[in-house]
Formats: C-alpha cells, sequence, structure tokens
C-alpha cells in the first residue's frame, strides 16, 4: 500500500507546485476556473491553499528521499506531509459545501487529496501505536 501512496505523494506533491505555477503565471483558462475566479476575494482565497500545498510537498517529496535512504524520520515526515494533504483537501470541500458549489472539476481533484492519504494515515499511526514486540506501550 505505501508503494503506491509512494507514487501518488509524487505525482500530488509536483502538482502542488505546477498549479501555483500556472496559477500564479496566470495560465488557468477562464473556462477551467472556479466560479468567481476573477473575485479578488475567491482569489485569495485560493492563494491562501499555497503554504499548506507547499509545505505538504516540501514534506512529502524529503519523506520519500529520506526513506530511498532508510531514513527513520521518512515515515514520520511522510505522515505530516499525508495529513497536510488531506487537510488541504478537506478545507477546500468545506468551502464549496458551504457555498452550494459542486463543480466536479474541482471537487474531484479536492476529494482526491482528501482521501488518498487516509489509508496510508492509519497504517503509519497504526505502526506508531503498536511496537513491533506487540506489546502495547504504558502512557
Amino acid at each position: 500500500m505505501l508503494r503506491a501512496t509512494k507514487a501518488l505523494m509524487v505525482l500530488t506533491d509536483l502538482g502542488f507546485v505546477a498549479y501555483f505555477t500556472v496559477t500564479g503565471l496566470g495560465l488557468i483558462p477562464p473556462e477551467w476556473a472556479f466560479a468567481d475566479y476573477a473575485d479578488p476575494l475567491m482569489a485569495d482565497w485560493n492563494w491562501s491553499f499555497l503554504w499548506i500545498d507547499l509545505l505538504a510537498s516540501a514534506t512529502g517529496l524529503t519523506s520519500l528521499w529520506l526513506l530511498r535512504r532508510r531514513s527513520p524520520a521518512g515515515e514520520t515526515l511522510m505522515l505530516v506531509s499525508l495529513v497536510l494533504t488531506a487537510a488541504s483537501g478537506l478545507m477546500a470541500i468545506a468551502f464549496w459545501t458551504l457555498r452550494g458549489d459542486f463543480s466536479p472539476a474541482w471537487w474531484i481533484p479536492n476529494l482526491y487529496l482528501l482521501l488518498f492519504p487516509l489509508p496510508a494515515i492509519a497504517a503509519l499511526t497504526a505502526r506508531g501505536r503498536i511496537p513491533r514486540s506487540g506489546r502495547i506501550p504504558s502512557p
């Protein structure tokens, strides 16, 4: 499962960087843009995701690099990245729900951001709670 997650992370993390590069250069065609894309308040909302998305990318790509070098910090950083990615997707879905805007063009990618990390988050947190000895540590 983590092999598939790693491949999805590379695509997602590079996708975050590509999205904000394309957005910053004004290359998104108006017909592909979300509702009220030209509204300054909506533009600010969109750009408010820059920091969480780039932090998810940085931690995700770094975690994959660490995992290739068999560093124990790799899985912890992977967990951080996956939680940030899921949070980003959840924030967007919550916003579009409050607005009553159900455009598949924006729901599908944000549902992907929310859902793809969940199985790996569950696996990584389960690993952290139960040591390989099988004994559950006392608090």
